[in-house]
């Protein structure tokens, strides 16, 4: 639960980098990086360093829960697509493209899935 509450708390300072924005993997890492660490030094104390270890094992995918967050915040991203899709009568495949085969956890890869079908049904009817 902790790792969900801290994941995208970087973005607070550098915002949130899209894949689509030119930036590097790397070099978003290195941006989220600075940015909790900021946010450690300035909470301080235990709280802080907890904070900045959860980001950290977010970010290296090491324990069960934290692939739990990325997968999440993965399909939040194409949920996100999907309904802008619809409101806007816009095609974001891009978006799709980057997360296919991404999902390592069969929950959030059932519900990625369904919502392609979902989607694919949407736009063949249209």
């Amino acid at each position: 639960m902790k790792i969900a509450l801290v994941h995208d708390m970087a973005e607070a300072l550098c915002g949130d980098i899209t894949p689509f924005q030119g930036v590097s993997k790397e070099e978003k890492h290195r941006l989220e990086e600075a940015a909790m660490a900021k946010i450690r030094d300035t909470v301080g104390n235990s709280i802080g360093a907890e904070i900045y270890e959860l980001w950290c094992e977010y970010e290296s995918i090491s324990s069960r829960e934290a692939q739990l967050v990325k997968d999440f915040d993965k399909f939040e991203m194409i949920v996100s697509a999907s309904e802008y899709e619809q409101a806007q009568g816009v095609e974001l495949q891009s978006f799709f493209d980057t997360v296919r085969g991404a999902f390592k956890t069969d929950l959030v890869r059932r519900w990625a899935d369904e919502l392609n079908r979902k989607r694919d049904q949407s736009r063949t009817s249209t």
